[in-house]
This record gives C-alpha cells, structure tokens and sequence, in this order.
C-alpha cells in the first residue's frame, strides 16, 4: 500500500506539490491524471527518496522508501525509461539490477521474454534502442526484483497499440495477484481502460478522485448513447421521465446513467439496439477540473480552443 499524507514540494515561490494526500491499495491499479506540468512526477520523485518533501511524507508498506532494505525486491519503479547508461546493452542492464538485488541471472532472461525483447535486441545499446524498446526494458527492469508495488510514471509513452495493450493486460494481471500500481499519465483513455481508481491532479493539487463511476456520479451520473428500433417513441419516453437528450447520429445522447435509460425502456417495453455510456464523459469532467492548468482554453462543454 502507497499512502501519501499532506505532501508538500516548493522549488522557491513555485509549489510543485500542494499538501497532496491519497492512497494506492493492493489489489488496485491507481492512475494518477493531470496535464504535463500538475505535479505527478515531483510527487513520485518524492515516494521513491530522488526529491525531498518540504511537508508531508509518502509510506510504501508502513515506510519510507529510503529504510526499504533491497527496495527493488520491494518496490519496482519506473520514472524514466532513459535514465540508464546509453552505452550499456540491455541484457546487462537487467544483470546489474539483479546482481544489485541478490536474484539469479535466469531472472534476467524471464524478464526480457516477458516483455518481448528478444535475444538480439537484449544485445543492441540503449542508445540503439528505440522510445518504445526503452519502455519495455523499463518495466522488465521495474519487474525484476518481482516486487508487491509498481510505481509507474508515463509508462505509455512509445508504445505502439499492440504494445500499449500489452501494458494494460500486464498491469490487469498484476493488480490481480495482490499488486499495488500507481500509474501516471496525461493520457486519459490510455489509463481509464485499466485503472480501477482515479485520481486527479492539478497545479499541484488532487482535484478529485475515486473510480470512473464515483467521478461521473459525482457529476450527474455521466452520459448514456443510447439507440432503439423506435427512436421516436424512446425520445418521447425519455423526455416525460424528465431526462434530457439530444441527437447523436442515429441514436440519442442522454444526460443520464445507462441504468436509468434501460429502466425507461424496459418500462416502455422498447427494445433498444445500443445502450453504453457515452464518449467524453470523463474526458469532459477531466478537462473540466483541470481547466485552468491546460496550454489551450477549454469552453465549459469541455471542448479546448
């Protein structure tokens, strides 16, 4: 478990981190979203000891990160996939870590087939090694130790979409056998499709948090496309339950939870051909709160201009 507790970083006039407090469970993928510059990596700088806090602290297991003996059997991290000497092969990037760590070279060869580099490429520089071939010996360099936490910060970044895939069904996995992952990002579809929390950041600040449901209840319930063989007679019926709706291609945009449609359908006896929430509901409640810390203005519907 990551608990962190009124953390506070200044680099002069400027707070980087506005006493920040949350919680990370086990068993959980917590992402943690704001836009390039909220304060994401000065708060994970700060859990694994790179950045001293001027307030607060951050506890990984009931400690600090710097009285975690062997913190890599502990706490896997991945803050930067280029932080490594660029003239090292990857193979020998993972021995060291595992020399470091006291764990057998065939961890090694078990971490490079996980995240599919191969022999060859295990063999190739860092310098050789493209964005995307960083991130993968990134996370088998944060795996090695087959530590109980992840701390991950923009683990996306150059991945392809097969790979990017590949990330989610890794960290679904590991959440699932007790894991405790603290994943950031800018990116708010990459981390809605794993994420079982959320929590959000801006200028320093957590601006709100919870799971996607407790997010967009928070704001109305969300948005429902819905689509019907009678669209006529499921907007008259949408419309006398006091929802309200708006054309959306060949179905309609409801301000509502998909719960709430199907009960006015089924109610109705309608039969409906598409009912999920709609695109850009949390994206708009995203933009929304961290409005004032975009590059571009955002209008009040959530659209940046």
């Amino acid at each position: 478990m990551i608990r962190v507790m009124s953390l506070t970083k200044r680099y002069g006039d400027f707070t980087a981190v506005d006493d920040v407090t949350f919680t990370c469970r086990p068993g959980r993928v917590t992402g943690f979203l704001g836009p390039n510059g909220a304060g994401k990596t000065t708060t994970m700088r700060v859990m694994t000891g790179l950045t001293p806090a001027d307030a607060g602290e951050v506890t990984i297991g009931g400690h600090h990160y710097r009285d975690i003996p062997n913190p890599g059997r502990h706490v896997g991290v991945l803050l930067d996939a280029s932080a490594q000497h660029a003239g090292r092969t990857g193979r020998e990037i993972l021995a060291l870590g595992a020399k470091l760590m006291g764990l057998p070279m065939s961890r090694v060869d078990e971490m490079l087939a996980l995240v599919s580099l191969s022999d060859a490429e295990s063999k190739r520089r860092l310098r050789n090694y493209s964005l995307g071939m960083r991130q993968r010996l990134g996370i088998a360099h944060a795996l090695l130790g087959d530590p109980s936490v992840l701390i991950l910060d923009e683990p996306a970044n150059g991945l392809d979409p097969a790979g990017i895939r590949w990330m989610r069904g890794l960290l679904k996995d590991y959440s699932e056998r007790g894991g405790t992952v603290l994943l950031s990002s800018h990116l708010l579809n990459e981390v809605e499709l794993v994420a079982d929390e959320m929590i959000l950041i801006g200028r320093g600040k957590i601006v709100a948090s919870g799971t996607k449901q407790e997010l967009l209840a928070g704001r109305g319930g969300g948005s429902t496309h819905v689509m019907a063989l009678d669209i006529a007679s499921l907007s008259t019926a949408l419309t006398a339950a006091g929802l309200e709706i708006s054309p959306a291609g060949d179905g309609l945009r409801v301000e509502a939870d998909p719960v709430a449609v199907g009960k006015v359908a089924a109610a109705k006896q309608l039969v409906l051909t598409d009912l999920r929430p709609a695109e850009g509901g949390l994206e708009n409640l995203f933009l929304d709160l961290t409005a004032d810390t975009q590059r571009e203005s955002v209008t009040p519907e959530g659209v940046a201009v």
